[in-house]
């Protein structure tokens, strides 16, 4: 590429880069490539007769299944390693899921494994033989972390993160990383580097965001075990737009050090990682492993707590948030909430209702730590290569830097916060957790998300959190709003107002139809386990 290469050159190359790096033989054939108007290509490896009857029984199964046909040598690594690098060139294919492959890499990874487990009759780890795949911000020695950025493209690793050489001592097997937006920063994700990664299930609509490579690789079943990082929704925002289960945990139990960042150093929220899979126990396991594996042993920010047991409950005390008090859910989000409540009261559990009085606060003072630097940031990484800012960041282009005075002051001005919704969670009394929306849709059309309330209010509080898919799905013929006297708001309205006014006034059953729903379980700080336990219990009465 030459010295002064625009970066719409720079970004096309590595677009070609990427498509080349995929083998033939994975490339999908011509005559079976589904057109561009079939928007559900998640039946595409089943239907398709591309894939034989073992890869398709490899790439459906859980995480914690494959683990026990490796481990007693019912299959071996580099055959499971090759059916999910194939599932995933397809979805990329098909999806502009990936931003980095590590084929030929982790296949050679997988075949020392399988070679140790025969000379030695044991596993290397927890994870030995299984693939896991990657957002792109973990940095992988060799390979880009361009986070969407195009003067950060042909810019390789030269370490590894944290979590990437805890997960090779587990002996998880590395083999894609995945797409994200601009800065991570953008609840769909979009970039000027690999363009908009859509959504397998509904190729119309969005994967979501910032972990929306992530979510559609594993809808697709490109991946049985995944790992992305939230600092406002980022994990559970895809998660709710693909129908899959993620955690949220608090900072500090799984570590982010030494990853990379499109706002390097903003510490007011701290971001965190954590799994995405099909299935609550792929959840659990990672959650588990890397807990073991005493993270704060390498990363001295990471909490000494290790993994706790925790009693499965007959009975929970939940509160429930129907709406955040700026965008009321649209009619999907809605039903399942109401159906999961009633659900929960015929099981035995004493639902209430939560009070949603704080929740604006909170996201405006999460708004404003994220733009706190005046845009600098993101300007210093997009001005290398005279890369503009995308329409969807915006307000980074636009926004005024806080001086040191103001931001101490709104620090002050968060730990009040805090300590307010607190006061208000232990005036319940023996609160377990609180059941709310993810988001206000099951998706959206992609290019129209809005509204990240539902999510970041809890970045700031720390809170562990689930998002969880219902088994519901949106049904156009149920799913409407009522024929009523509503209108927009005006244009002199606030800013949530008019947001509030795009959700309603832009929802289109018909084209979500058939998509699933999820909602979010919260437990308080550093309850991982308690909140992965609960959802465990909620599912249980979802299936009753």
């Amino acid at each position: 590429m030459a010295q002064n290469a625009s970066w719409q050159d720079i970004a096309a190359s590595k677009r070609a880069a990427l498509a080349e790096s995929i083998p033939p033989e994975w490339r999908i054939p011509k005559d079976i490539f589904p057109p561009e108007d079939q928007l559900d290509v998640t039946t595409f490896p089943e239907g398709s007769a591309w894939f034989t009857k073992r890869e398709l029984d490899i790439t459906s199964r859980t995480a914690p299944d494959l683990l026990v046909s490796l481990r007693l040598g019912m299959m071996s690594s580099v055959e499971v390693t090759k059916a999910f690098c194939k599932r995933a060139s397809a979805a990329h294919q098909l999806t502009n899921c990936l931003s980095e492959t590590l084929f030929p890499r982790a296949l050679e990874r997988a075949a020392a494994l399988d070679a140790h487990l025969r000379k030695h009759g044991k596993t290397m780890g927890p994870l030995h033989g299984l693939p896991v795949s990657l957002k792109d911000n973990f940095n992988i020695i060799g390979l880009d972390s361009t986070v969407g950025f195009v003067s950060w493209v042909n810019d390789p690793a030269t370490y590894n993160s944290t979590l990437v050489d805890m997960l090779q001592a587990a002996g998880a097997v590395l083999y894609c990383k995945t797409n994200v937006p601009t800065a991570m920063m953008i609840a769909e994700t979009v970039n000027n580097t690999f363009g908009r990664t859509v959504n397998p299930l509904n190729r119309s609509t969005t994967s979501g965001g910032s972990s929306g490579g992530e979510s559609a690789l594993i809808a697709f079943g490109g991946s049985c075990l995944g790992v992305g990082t939230d600092i406002g929704g980022s994990l559970r925002i895809p998660a709710a737009c693909t129908g899959i289960f993620t955690l949220r945990p608090s900072f500090g139990r799984f570590t982010t050090q030494r990853a990379k960042s499109g706002l390097g150093g903003q510490e007011a929220v701290n971001s965190v990682n954590g799994p995405m899979g099909r299935a609550l126990e792929d959840i659990a396991l990672f959650s588990k492993v890397i807990v073991d594996a005493e993270p704060w042993k390498q990363d001295p920010k990471m909490l000494p707590i290790p993994w706790r047991r925790v009693e499965q409950r007959q009975t929970l005390k939940l509160a429930v948030m129907y709406d955040d008090g700026m965008v009321t859910p649209t009619p999907p989000v809605q039903r399942a909430l109401r159906e999961t409540v009633e659900k929960l009261k015929k099981a035995g559990h004493e639902i209430i209702e939560w009070d949603n009085k704080l929740h604006e606060r909170g996201l405006t003072i999460l708004g404003q730590f994220f733009l706190a630097d005046g845009g600098k940031s993101v300007k210093a990484i997009l001005d290398p290569v005279e890369e503009p800012f995308r329409s969807e960041m915006e307000a980074y282009s636009k926004c005024t830097e806080l001086g040191v005075h103001d931001m101490w002051q709104l620090h002050l001005e968060r730990t009040n916060w805090v300590k307010e919704y607190l006061d208000q969670w232990n005036s319940v009394g023996d609160l377990d957790g609180i059941l709310c929306p993810t988001t206000p849709f099951a998706t959206t059309p992609n290019g129209n998300f809005k509204h990240v309330g539902y999510t970041g209010v809890f970045n700031i509080l720390d809170y562990s959190c689930v998002s969880f898919p219902t088994g519901l799905n949106v049904d156009k013929a149920v799913d409407r709003y009522p024929e009523d006297d509503w209108k927009p708001p005006p244009i002199d309205a606030s800013e949530v107002a008019q947001i509030a006014g795009s959700v309603r006034a832009e929802y289109d059953a018909d084209v979500v139809h058939g998509m699933p729903i999820s909602l979010q379980l919260v437990a308080q700080r550093l309850e991982e386990e308690k909140v992965l336990m609960m959802t465990s219990v909620v599912l249980e009465a979802l299936k009753a």
